[in-house]
């Protein structure tokens, strides 16, 4: 099938979705209707009659929500489908600002309020219709020639039909609190109403004579089970015991074999990958192994030579960070004969190194980020200039995390510097909030006067909004520190952000998206509210070596083929 064909059948397909659109809006509405009224018996007297008032409006203002419900489904998917890349989870906007204010947005606990609806109606629609969800994105991975289902082509996922929820919710001449009412009372109709939704989509393709795709499945050894990803776990095998144990291994550790699913092809160095340089032949175990003097040594060149094959293997690890690693592994077996400390992976500046690399590019996800580029061009040529040391050793490496270190210190700087004006603004409204003072409606213009557009909390909390005990959240605010990455799920969408300034009294934080310009000022509340509702958490640097040390324990392990 041709590019312009899988074009236009997926163009088909969204087309007839959108055909469908306003008859499935008018069903939601009857199912939030018949929703909240079943609840209105057991409220308090002015809880009912604020959702009786907002019954009465979505009645008289039900045409106009679904020309919003309806417009906003079609503008999500046809900028998914010009994107021309599927994303996983919750997508963002083709063009980071494309389509939001570039302006700083004070998020305070009613704009939380409404995240966090965001996120219930997420979550309702993926656990009511999770088996009609997964059986159209075979169909419509099917559509584009995907029949691996490698991703999510579907432009209709639960994300969307959500969005699309607030900003019908939007039009709503009412306050902000009612229309998280709203939201709040028509996210399991809705999810009722997908799942059939879904399934009717799927079946309409599946007569139209399209073959669904298969989920892409890895057969591993024989008695070995599967949660998650391999290796893909908190435990951290220890290495020096993992080498102890290969010499009992029968046969020897030469006629080990480390069977890891979907491992791919060797990968050629980063110059070659990255500059297109030529590709020096990488040096086998075998090769190094022969200058050791012990059966000891020659293990833990083996064992670190399988290291760096698991991590090369992990699908976690993009191509072009695990090309830079790759190009580590000859440097680190020669490393390893002369430096026992190798096989202690938590502390060893080489493992750390890795590590910390991996990280940071995991933080700057997008390939066409100047940040991303800058990063991988002084990993580069950091990691080639490890390679061609001849003499290995833990200061070598200990001076690349510096390295590391300081690019990072640059960037967090040129990312204060940017927000300058902002910070200084932001201190003053913090001084006036601690004081006592009333919240102003702008701030020198920065911030986005829609998003003040609030209710007093007594009236959130009076529509029904959850009240959840702190569990945790005092604490974790205060071991945050400028510089700590984060993922939350603000306006609509999870992002990884960066905390760029606690304000003096601690009471607005300044955050910085890592995948574009955009910031974030949030007041201490809001935060507290996305800790507990589990919509904000410290981002952790994972062991990717500690990954790849479980992978390996897991094939020596695995019993053999008779």
């Amino acid at each position: 099938m041709s590019a312009r064909q899988i074009s236009r059948a997926l163009n088909q397909f969204v087309d007839d979705e959108l055909l469908r659109a306003p008859l499935l809006f008018d069903q939601l509405v009857d199912g939030t209707i018949e929703h909240a009224r079943a609840e209105m018996a057991d409220m308090p007297p002015v809880q009912r009659g604020a959702i009786a008032d907002m019954l009465e409006s979505l009645l008289a203002q039900r045409p106009r929500l679904g020309q919003y419900f309806t417009r906003s489904l079609g503008e999500q998917a046809r900028q998914e489908l010009a994107a021309g890349s599927p994303a996983g989870g919750i997508a963002r906007p083709a063009t980071p600002g494309a389509t939001r204010p570039r302006t700083l947005a004070l998020v305070d606990d009613a704009t939380v309020a409404l995240d966090v609806e965001l996120s219930h109606a997420i979550e309702a629609i993926k656990s009511i219709a999770e088996y009609e969800l997964r059986e159209l994105q075979t169909y419509t991975a099917a559509l584009v020639g995907d029949m691996d289902v490698a991703a999510d082509h579907n432009p209709f996922r639960a994300e969307t039909y959500a969005r699309a929820l607030w900003d019908a919710a939007q039009a709503l001449p009412l306050s902000r609190g009612h229309q998280v009412a709203f939201m709040r009372h028509a996210g399991v109709p809705l999810a009722h109403l997908l799942r059939k939704s879904y399934a009717a989509a799927s079946s309409r393709l599946e007569s139209m004579g399209v073959e669904p795709a298969a989920y892409r499945t890895l057969i591993l050894p024989a008695g070995s089970r599967r949660g998650t990803l391999p290796g893909e776990t908190t435990f951290s095998p220890d290495l020096q015991r993992m080498r102890d144990s290969m010499s009992s291994q029968r046969g020897g550790p030469q006629t080990l074999s480390l069977r890891l699913e979907g491992q791919p092809a060797p990968l050629p160095t980063a110059a070659g990958a990255l500059a297109g340089g030529a590709a020096r032949a990488p040096e086998t175990w075998r090769d190094i192994a022969r200058q050791a003097a012990n059966p000891v040594d020659r293990q833990s060149v083996e064992l670190v030579s399988r290291l760096f094959d698991a991590m090369r293997a992990d699908p976690r690890v993009p191509h072009d960070v695990a090309a830079l690693i790759a190009r580590l592994q000859g440097p680190a077996m020669r490393l390893t004969l002369r430096d026992s400390s190798l096989l202690d992976q938590d502390r060893h500046p080489l493992w750390r190194f890795i590590n910390r690399l991996a990280f940071e590019a995991e933080m700057t996800p997008d390939p066409a980020d100047p940040e991303r580029a800058q990063l991988l061009a002084a990993a580069q040529s950091t990691v080639e200039r490890l390679g061609d040391e001849p003499d290995q050793s833990n200061e070598l490496y200990r001076w690349a995390i510096e390295r590391l270190d300081l690019l990072q210190q640059r960037r967090m700087a040129r990312r204060l510097a940017a927000a300058a004006s902002q910070i200084g603004a932001l201190q003053k409204l913090e001084d006036k909030l601690a004081d006592g003072g009333p919240l102003p409606s702008t701030l020198h213009g920065m911030l986005d006067v829609p998003h003040l557009d609030t209710v007093p909390a007594e009236l959130i909390e009076s529509l029904g909004a959850k009240t959840v005990p702190d569990s945790g959240g005092e604490s974790w605010l205060d071991e945050l520190r400028p510089g700590d990455w984060v993922r939350m799920f603000i306006q609509g969408h999870w992002v990884q952000a960066r905390l760029l300034w606690p304000g003096e009294r601690r009471e607005i934080w300044l955050f910085a998206d890592g995948a574009s310009d955009d910031t974030w000022a949030v007041r201490r509340g809001a935060l507290l509210t996305m800790r507990t509702e589990r919509l904000a958490k410290k981002i952790r640097e994972r062991s990717i070596v500690g990954s790849a040390a479980a992978r390996v324990q897991e094939a020596l392990a695995a019993p053999k083929p008779a």
